[in-house]
């Protein structure tokens, strides 16, 4: 890699660090203040939202060869996140619960991308990186991202939310919804073990150093 391209990257994770750990800042800022968790999209939501728009960068980086992780898994998660965030129609419980899950795991992997790219990643973030996820993606996906999905339904059937996007179509938003929250585990399940694949590849080559 380019002295160039690795100074941008660091530049773009360490940006991106930053900006989840400002939106848990907050998230967790208001929880202590309201005692409430229905205030997680009022208090962080505009900032996840850029932060996952800017995300169709790490698509782009992988379309290109910047970085060896390929198109499918990071248009396959930022596709999932993006949509998500479309569905959002009301304070719920389950946005707090996503929210809190996504901003741990970015706050872990951006820090870990960013050291990596400044040769210094120490191992207990390395392995962190490759170990939350376990516990923080299914916390994400079930109670957080399909549970609001799920709740949503009734609001999007009565307003005809996004319909204007389906105008000429044989289905509407509603049905495509119901659609994907029926394949949605089996996305996510595909998504779910390429990280335990990464974990056991990365850490199993830090162990082998370890015992040379």
């Amino acid at each position: 890699m380019s002295p160039l391209s690795n100074v941008y990257l660091c530049t773009y994770n360490s940006l991106h660090a930053i900006g989840w750990a400002i939106a848990l800042s907050r998230i967790l800022s208001s929880f202590v203040t309201t005692k409430s968790v229905n205030g997680a999209y009022a208090s962080a939501g505009e900032l996840i939202c850029l932060l996952q728009t800017a995300a169709f960068l790490e698509v782009v980086h992988g379309a290109i060869g910047l970085v060896p992780s390929g198109v499918v898994n990071p248009l396959m998660q930022w596709g999932g996140r993006t949509h998500f965030l479309l569905a959002v129609v009301q304070e719920l419980p389950s946005i707090f619960i996503t929210f809190v899950a996504w901003s741990l795991s970015e706050v872990i992997r951006y820090s870990h991308y960013t050291l990596s790219c400044m040769g210094s990643c120490p191992y207990w973030i390395n392995y962190l990186r490759y170990t939350a996820f376990i516990v923080l993606y299914p916390i994400g996906m079930a109670p957080g991202e399909m549970w609001l999905m799920y709740q949503a339904l009734p609001f999007i059937k009565k307003r005809h939310l996004h319909e204007h996007l389906f105008n000429g179509l044989p289905f509407s938003y509603y049905n495509s919804l119901m659609v994907l929250l029926l394949g949605y585990p089996f996305l996510w399940l595909k998504l779910y073990l390429h990280m335990f694949k990464q974990r056991r590849s990365k850490l199993g080559k830090q162990h082998e150093k370890k015992k040379l």
